[in-house]
């Protein structure tokens, strides 16, 4: 039973001698309860205690709060639901200030609310335009990209891009959605055309190269060396310019006419390396018969004349040289020939005069000439000399050099 004797207060409430509670408001006191279970001491503790509890539940409000770890309007229903709670409260303490306590978090609340909202709706807003990029780049890529394959990897990324952006109401996502899957699909379409397109235009430059392998390998065979390589050369140039069949295809196509070519100029390189060797051997030859065309005896120009006709023959009779000695080959040869003609022409002229009696009359007359020439001299008749030495001079000028 309750010391009826024994009053206890404290700053903001009192158990009365009877048991009875109050607690202190801004309004006077108010009855909370009736305290029988020992020393009015003990009591307030109990009472304060409860106080205390309140107080910390409100801590954990504002510091949530504050934290932004909590819903801003859970957290303000909460707080508007203890103050009304305080009317009633059977606690001890300031009830006045965790009132004010409590109407400071709930305007706080309300702020937090509107940021959140606005964050909600920025969020939402960010995840829109996100959205639209994705959409953009979609169509982007359906109306104008051609590298087919990294587009096409490209559009199936933004698919997963798409469904980690969160935030979007469900009547714009499906609108942004059907956006997107029309602009996948006219990619798929455009790009299906370009296939079949380059399927087509793959079956007709098949068909352009095969007609060349089968042109290439015909000519293989050829012995024209000239038109032939002439005719492989412009049938590679048919080849670069056409358009590339299917990558096996175009491969194998390759590997036949590529053999073709290499089989052909294969063989003009053996036939013309036996040609030069052959040529070089030639001109080995035709220079043995020029030095011995060279070293002939003109002393006897008939003699020279048929051993040069005999040498004359011979060198006819051997095959090409190499281009780049012909002229000098032929210069040196008709070096020679010139010399053995000189050689003859000069006896010719020798034998003419010789036998011409016409000359032989007027050397004999120069001969006395100069006999009368030199008996003046003798004699030391400058007059004599004089008609003498005129005499002389005039028939050597009759004579041929």
């Amino acid at each position: 039973m309750f010391n009826a004797c024994v009053s206890s207060q404290s700053e903001w409430g009192r158990i009365a001698d009877d048991g009875t509670v109050f607690v202190k408001t801004a309004d006077g006191e108010r009855e909370i309860g009736s305290w029988q279970a020992g020393d009015a001491a003990a009591g307030l503790q109990f009472y304060v205690r409860r106080y205390e509890d309140l107080a910390t539940e409100v801590d954990l409000l504002e510091k949530r709060l504050a934290s932004g770890s909590g819903d801003p309007a859970h957290t303000r229903a909460h707080a508007q639901e203890m103050k009304q709670h305080l009317a009633t409260a059977a606690v001890i303490g300031d009830l006045g200030a965790l009132e004010r306590r409590l109407d400071a978090v709930a305007v706080a609340a309300d702020a937090r609310a509107g940021e959140v909202q606005a964050a909600r709706e920025q969020a939402r807003a960010d995840a829109v335009a996100a959205k639209e990029q994705l959409v953009a780049e979609a169509e982007q890529i359906a109306e104008s990209a051609t590298s087919w394959k990294a587009s096409g990897d490209r559009l199936r990324a933004i698919v997963e891009e798409w469904k980690a952006i969160r935030g979007v109401d469900r009547r714009t996502d499906d609108a942004l959605w059907k956006r997107f899957a029309a602009a996948r699909d006219a990619f798929g379409r455009r790009r299906g055309q370009h296939f079949a397109q380059l399927d087509a235009e793959r079956g007709s430059a098949k068909e352009a190269k095969e007609a060349l392998v089968a042109r290439a390998e015909e000519l293989s065979g050829s012995t024209d060396w000239r038109e032939t390589a002439a005719a492989m050369r412009d049938l590679m140039q048919q080849w670069k310019a056409s358009p590339r069949a299917a990558r096996d295809v175009e491969d194998a196509l390759w590997t036949r006419f590529r053999a073709a070519q290499d089989a052909f100029f294969a063989r003009r390189s053996e036939t013309f390396a036996e040609r030069d060797a052959e040529q070089v051997e030639n001109q080995r030859k035709k220079e043995a018969i020029i030095e011995r065309a060279a070293a002939l005896d003109v002393s006897d120009p008939k003699a020279a004349q048929s051993a040069l006709r005999e040498l004359q023959a011979e060198f006819d009779s051997i095959g090409h040289v190499p281009r780049e000695s012909m002229r000098r080959i032929d210069d040196r040869m008709r070096a020679a020939e010139q010399r053995v003609r000189d050689a003859v022409d000069a006896g010719w002229r020798a034998a003419s005069v010789e036998s011409n009696p016409f000359l032989a009359e007027l050397r004999a007359r120069l001969a006395e000439a100069e006999q009368k020439l030199e008996r003046a001299r003798k004699a030391g008749d400058a007059a004599r000399i004089k008609r003498a030495e005129d005499d002389v001079a005039a028939r050597k000028s009759l004579l041929p050099d």
